[in-house]
This record gives C-alpha cells, structure tokens and sequence, in this order.
C-alpha cells in the first residue's frame, strides 16, 4: 500500500519552517532600503535649510512632510582641515573631537544631523528581540561643494583619535536586572553593539545611526501597540499552521502502524488456522519399504479361499 500524502506533507512542512527563518532577513533588507532613502530625503532637506550658510552654524530644517513628522533634521557645514585640527564639540547630542579624518578629502562637508523620534526609529532601524530606550540618532557627512546638489553618497569620516560621542537625551531607564546597550547602525544597515557610559552616553569612531536599546521584555515599546499585534497575530498564526502540519504527520504515521498492525494479525490467524486444520486430519501409519518410508493402510482386503472339489 502507498501513501502519498506523507512527502507532500512533509514538503509543506519544510517550505513552512524555511518562511519562518527567511522572514527576519527579507525585513531587516527592506527596512534597510527604507532607511536609505530616507536618508536621501533628509539630505535634501538639511541641505534646503543653508542658505548663505555661515561655517560653524547649525541649521534646523524646516517644512518637512507630513509622514516625516516628529524627525528633526539639521545641517553644519565644516572646513575639513579645520574639522580635524579642532573637531566641534557642541552639535547637539553629538561630540566630534578633533583628529577626524575624511575620505576622500574634500574642502568642505556638511555633516546632517538625525532624530527619529520616538515613532519612526522602529519603522526605519527594526531591531528584533530589543526594545529602544531612545531614539535613532544620525550623523551622516557630505560634500558641501554643491549645496543644490541632491542624492548624494556619504563620505567616509574617521576618527583618529577618540571617538566621537553621542550624548542621549531623555534616555528611558531599563528594567531591574536588565543591561542598557548602545547599537550602532553602519552605512551597510548592520547593527553593533557596546556598552553605555554613564547611563546616557555612546562612543564610535565612524558615522552612523544610533541609539540605546535593551533587550525586550514587558516594558512599553517605542512603536504604536496596534502594530506589535497585528505582528503577534502574525506569528501565532504561523505557529498554528506548523502546529497543524507536524500533527497531521504525527496522526499520519499513527494510522499507518495500526494498518501494519492490523495486517500482521491477519496474517498470523491465517497461519494459526491452517495448522489446526491439518492437526485435526487422519493420522497415517507408516511402512518402511528398503530404506524409504510411506503412508501403508490399516485395513486390508479380504483374504481369498482356495476352491476345490472337496469345499462344501
């Protein structure tokens, strides 16, 4: 007997199990897309906010759309050799020391400053399995030859010395037990982490985003709660499938040992039956004839008489 359903079933098993593992890293490309043009929208923003631009100053931006509410956005055009001679200490939450290097070198840059807010850091930086205690902060540095110019890449920036510090504002305390940690976001979108100084305080020696996190637990998210439970019903209804599957196999291969079962018993009545039949037939006596035996009757025919005259 064949039983077809057992590879199918196996196969949507597999393709179930293989979704669930591809999830995570199909989310985190395209967030990571999301995030960079996000980044070239705010570049065009900060760069909309320098009109005769003044070195040294920041410029908040202003006008920004309505799906972008609660970012904030600001611009400060340095001198590169005088970014490296002195750094600048005071940009907002971010310390640039002296000693910072860019590449490849040009005369002036223009370093664009980010705050997510509280909404948005989750949408653009997901973070599986952690929650943010603040928001996403950028620091991403351009060529300031062209202050018209739009889609810009970023420059390399490198501190050579001490690394640049990120100073957080208002940074949620994290739950007894638990360890605050500060993430880096890379240009790639990769996520690293360290330790926090001081309760509020990152170090990197290279731009990014960042922000400080901790591992999730029952603390209010940073992310509107409609949205964390569409993504639970999500799951649990991913688990319930599974769930489904692995039993059906599991019935499944339940069924088939009881036919197994059921089939041996047959089989061995069978047998039992036709040893008692022939158990229960007439017993032959045996005759040696030279050096081979046979089956001889226990009745013989009638002995014959001889006739003759004299017989009555």
């Amino acid at each position: 007997m064949k039983f077809p359903f057992p590879s199918t079933m196996v196969f949507v098993l597999v393709l179930l199990i293989l979704m669930c593992f591809e999830s995570l890293p199909h989310v985190m490309a395209q967030s990571n897309k999301e995030a960079k043009a996000l980044d070239v929208i705010l570049q065009q923003y900060a760069y909309k906010a320098l009109v005769n631009p003044k070195t040294g100053t920041i410029y908040n931006a202003t006008k920004l759309p309505s799906n972008l509410t609660g970012i904030e956005v600001a611009a400060l055009r340095l001198r590169s050799g005088s970014l490296r001679r002195k750094g600048f200490h005071t940009y907002n939450e971010f310390d640039i020391p002296n000693g910072v290097i860019v590449h490849p070198y040009v005369e002036r840059l223009v370093f664009v400053y980010q705050n997510l807010g509280i909404k948005l850091s989750n949408k653009y930086y997901p973070l599986p399995n952690y929650t943010y205690l603040a928001p996403v902060l950028g620091l991403l540095a351009y060529d300031a030859s062209n202050l018209s110019a739009t889609n810009l890449s970023e420059l390399g920036i490198n501190a050579s010395g001490d690394n640049i510090l990120v100073k957080f504002q208002d940074v949620k305390s994290p739950p007894q037990g638990l360890v605050a940690k500060c993430v880096w976001f890379d240009l790639q979108g990769s996520s690293n982490f360290s330790n926090v100084k001081g309760g509020n305080t990152c170090s990197t020696p290279q731009q990014g985003h960042f922000s400080i996190v901790v591992k999730s637990t029952n603390i209010s998210p940073l992310v509107p709660i409609p949205k964390v439970k569409r993504e639970k019903s999500s799951n649990k209804k991913v688990w319930i499938i599974v769930g489904s599957v692995v039993g059906g196999l599991v019935l499944l291969v339940l069924f088939m040992f009881l036919v197994l079962c059921i089939s041996k018993y047959k089989h061995k009545k069978k047998m039992q039956g036709m040893e008692k039949a022939a158990d229960s037939g007439e017993t032959l006596q045996m005759a040696s004839i030279g050096d081979t035996k046979a089956p001889a009757a226990t009745v013989t025919r009638t002995q014959p008489t001889l006739e003759h005259e004299y017989a009555p």
